[in-house]
């Protein structure tokens, strides 16, 4: 097996090395995205994440890997096009963790069939050598038949067109393994409670082991902030006075059965009768509804979702499928926040700001990178380290991770293995599994995930508490919140197995996921749970 991802060993070679060319404080998808490009560039790279890898946005999105058909609409054609081409960079690079997907428009109007298709057809030609499929025009027969669910009422035709689609957490994870088996060092759990330097040069930062209560303090050559919806928080600890450059959005998703829709295909309505875009998509067995898009005042670990936004949801979903969803059907609610780069200081529509990224270099050099989404991860990053390069005096390198596979990547993609989200390690699950064959058991039975994927995840994937293992290392939380609980004990006998701890860790894991339950099944109160 290549390198895993082993604290302990990250740890010791913090006690034994204590200057890094780069040190990259956020264990999201930006965070890992530079980590990688600046390790594989050969630069000594550490990265240190409060909470879990993923915690925050990267985990909570609307699990596509797109250009985006609602930029088109913004005019925001270089956004689109550059998303595109990494899109099709994702679909070679991790082919076990993004799939193409047939998405479907329907329309009513003559008008929206000339206005939705026109802009459809651009989007494909945007994606030049990287379109992955034709797009279709579909009679209302072809429309349903794609999409059984969809009321019929008014339909005069659909859009077919094809886009990406992925497992955001479990790229994360691999993304995380990737930067590992390039030199990096990655750690979870480890908050950064000061930047060290003088009055006109950072020159360290001091984490604290949130596990242990142990300090590290450390020297970089340059500190880059990639901490999403929290970068402004960083920004701060550089400079107090330091002027807000987010503005938060949050975006809610509903999880429903997959009787609401059953076929291959998604549905998009590009907009609704307020304006925004509506997704209900397939995912892991179950159907993905969303999204919202609402200001938020200041950023959290745990976003909640909103009576509001559930409700939007529900109604709206309920003008385009039949039978309506209701609240009693939901598996799980999430929300996650978008961290917009503000136009104004008075910005408060932030559906209409722009999901491009920025780089800031403080006076002091402090690097930050904010903005963007999920599919422009890795060009974000490569244009993060060349900026952070000249900011520390390192010598230029090219980014070689336009052409450089994740870990796990496997041509072979096999739907029907239960662990193909695993890529080339589903064999290694497999061999562990013979030869342990009790953790054959399912965590749940609504659930797809046995027990030697506790296991796996303790032991090469850095999963530290039982959220770890069902939020992120499986969706057992994201998909079916309610089962995910029952799972709970389970998971965490077998945890606090793996990872040498007593009964009180066990109980204290527990409580803390039915504290956390109000967030994923809003309806439920941590009394009730």
């Amino acid at each position: 097996m290549q390198p895993a991802l082993h604290r302990e060993a990250f740890l010791e070679r913090l006690q034994k090395q204590k200057a890094w060319d780069v040190i990259v404080i956020g264990g999201g998808a930006t965070g890992l995205g530079v980590a990688l490009d600046a390790a594989a560039r050969g630069f000594q790279t550490v990265l240190f994440e409060q909470h879990d890898f993923g915690k925050g946005t990267s985990s909570r999105s609307t699990k596509l890997i797109h250009g985006g058909v609602r930029y088109l609409r913004e005019g925001d054609f270089r956004l689109v096009r550059e998303a595109l081409q990494e899109r099709g960079r994702l679909l070679r690079n991790a082919p076990h963790l993004v799939w193409p997907r047939l998405f479907v428009v329907p329309y009513g109007q003559w008008w929206e069939r000339l206005l939705y298709g026109a802009g459809l057809w651009l989007y494909d030609r945007l994606a030049g050598q990287e379109q992955l499929g034709t797009l279709r025009r579909l009679n209302p027969a072809e429309t349903h038949a794609l999409i059984p669910t969809l009321r019929t009422e008014g339909l005069r035709g659909g859009l077919a067109y094809v886009d990406g689609q992925f497992d955001d957490a479990r790229l994360l994870v691999h993304l995380a393994w990737t930067a590992a088996e390039q030199g990096a060092v990655v750690l979870n759990y480890m908050p950064v409670e000061a930047l060290i330097g003088t009055r006109r040069r950072l020159e360290g930062v001091l984490v604290r082991d949130a596990e242990t209560g142990e300090h590290f303090e450390l020297r970089g050559r340059v500190i880059i902030n990639a901490t999403g919806a929290f970068a402004d928080a960083v920004r701060r600890m550089d400079n107090p006075e330091a002027s807000p450059l987010l503005a938060l959005s949050q975006g809610v998703h509903l999880v429903l059965p997959r009787r609401f829709l059953p076929g291959e295909a998604a549905l998009l309505v590009p907009r609704t009768d307020d304006g925004r875009v509506l997704f209900a998509i397939p995912w892991h067995g179950q159907v993905l509804l969303g999204t919202t898009d609402e200001p938020v005042a200041q950023a959290q670990l745990e976003p909640t979702p909103t009576e509001d936004e559930i409700t939007y949801l529900l109604t709206h979903a309920g003008r385009y499928l039949t039978p309506a969803p209701t609240r009693t059907d939901i598996r799980a609610v999430f929300a996650g926040l978008r961290p917009l780069v503000r136009q104004s200081r008075l910005q408060n529509d932030t559906a209409h700001l722009s999901r491009e990224h920025v780089i800031v270099v403080s006076r002091r050099g402090l690097v930050t990178v904010t903005g963007g989404k999920w599919t422009t991860y890795r060009r974000m990053a490569e244009e993060t380290v060349d900026r952070a390069l000249q900011v520390a005096g390192l010598p230029h390198r090219p980014s070689p991770t336009a052409m450089l596979r994740l870990h796990g990547a496997t041509p072979r993609l096999n739907p029907t293995n239960p662990w193909y989200l695993y890529g080339t390690d589903s064999a290694l699950l497999q061999a562990l599994l013979t030869a342990r064959p009790e953790l054959n058991t399912l965590l749940h039975p609504r659930l797809p995930y046995r027990m030697v994927e506790v296991v796996w995840a303790a032991r090469y994937e850095m999963a530290r508490t039982v959220e770890d293992v069902l939020a992120r290392r499986t969706r057992a939380l994201f998909l079916d919140a309610a089962a995910a609980l029952e799972a709970a004990p389970a998971v965490a006998r077998q945890l606090a197995t793996e990872l040498g701890r007593d009964n009180h860790w066990e109980q204290a894991q527990l409580q803390a996921l039915v504290q956390l339950m109000p967030h994923y099944l809003p309806a439920l109160t941590a009394t009730e749970a």
